[in-house]
C-alpha cells in the first residue's frame, strides 16, 4: 500500500495559496537552507524531540515523534472534512515540506483524489526535482507557488547546499507549458536581498513575464530557532534580523515597477 511521509496537516491555512486550505508538510528536502523554517521537514525519516510539559508547576517530559507514514485514504479522510471551506472560499488543499517531489508517487496519488473530489491543489515546492518527476505532477497541480532564492549558482550552493541549475531550468519549463506560477522569493537580509540577486531575479521573471507576473515576498523570521535546538541542528540564522516593514515595502514598490503583482507574505 502507498504511503508517504507526513509531518503535519494544517487546517485553516490561509498563506499557503488562495483561500482557506489544508496545508499537508511533506517530509524530506533536497536543500538545506540556512534559514529553513522548518528544519524538521528536512529528513525523510521520523524523528524524536523531547518536549517539556508542565503540571501544577513540575516539569515533566515526553518524546514525541515527528513524522509518520499514512495511506492516501488516511491524508484524503483529513482533507475531505474541511470541502466547504473550500467551496465557501475558493481554497483547497496546499502540498508543502520538506519537498513534496521527493515523494512523487504520493503526491501524484493524493492530487488525483483532490482532482476527482473537484479540490484546487497547490504545489508548493523549491523545484530540485528531475524535469520527468515535475512533468508527471504537473497536470494535476492548479497552482505552483515555486520558491526562487539565489540567481547565482555558487551563492546557491553556499547557502541552499545544491546547485540552483535544475530549479531554474524547471521553474523555464513550467513557464513554457503554460502553468499557472507564484514566485515566492524569501528576503534573507544581506543573502538573497542584494541588488545583484534581486536584478537577477527580475531579470529572469521578465523572460517569462506572459506567465509569470505575481511575485509572493517572503521577510525571514526568527521564529523557527528553538526548532533547532530540539533538534540539535545548527542555526547558522541565529543572530539574524528580520528585514524591517520598510525595507519589506521598498522591495515591494521596486517589483511594482517592474511590472509584477506583489504580495508581502504568502
Amino acid at each position: 500500500m502507498l504511503k508517504g511521509m507526513i509531518f503535519d496537516i494544517k487546517r485553516y491555512a490561509l498563506h499557503d495559496g488562495p483561500g482557506i486550505r489544508q496545508t499537508v508538510f511533506f517530509k524530506g528536502c533536497p536543500l538545506r537552507c540556512w534559514w529553513c523554517h522548518n528544519p524538521e521537514s528536512q529528513s525523510t525519516k521520523t524523528e524524536i524531540i523531547t518536549r517539556e510539559i508542565k503540571l501544577d508547576g513540575d516539569s515533566c517530559y515526553e518524546d514525541v515523534p515527528v513524522g509518520r507514514l499514512m495511506t492516501v485514504d488516511e491524508v484524503m479522510a483529513e482533507v475531505l472534512k474541511e470541502t466547504v471551506f473550500y467551496d465557501e472560499s475558493g481554497g483547497g488543499v496546499t502540498f508543502s515540506g520538506g519537498e513534496p517531489l521527493l515523494q512523487a508517487e504520493f503526491l501524484k496519488a493524493l492530487a488525483a483524489e483532490c482532482r476527482r473530489n473537484n479540490i484546487h491543489t497547490v504545489l508548493d515546492t523549491c523545484g530540485y526535482a528531475n524535469p520527468e518527476t515535475v512533468d508527471s505532477v504537473a497536470d494535476l497541480i492548479d497552482l505552483f507557488l515555486f520558491d526562487i532564492k539565489l540567481i547565482d549558482e555558487e551563492r546557491h550552493r553556499e547557502y541552499a547546499g545544491v546547485s540552483n541549475r535544475i530549479i531554474l531550468a524547471n521553474l523555464r519549463r513550467l513557464a513554457a507549458n503554460g502553468k499557472k506560477i507564484i514566485v515566492r522569493f524569501p528576503i534573507i537580509p544581506g543573502i538573497t536581498d542584494t541588488d545583484e540577486n534581486i536584478a537577477g531575479l527580475i531579470g529572469l521573471l521578465h523572460s517569462m513575464s506572459s506567465i509569470i507576473n505575481e511575485v509572493d515576498l517572503l521577510p525571514y523570521h526568527s521564529i523557527a530557532n528553538h526548532k533547532y535546538l530540539q533538534f540539535e541542528m545548527e542555526n547558522k540564522m541565529k543572530d539574524a534580523q528580520p528585514p524591517s516593514d520598510e525595507r519589506m515595502n521598498i522591495l515591494k514598490e521596486h517589483f511594482e515597477q517592474n511590472g509584477f503583482s506583489v504580495k508581502i507574505g504568502g
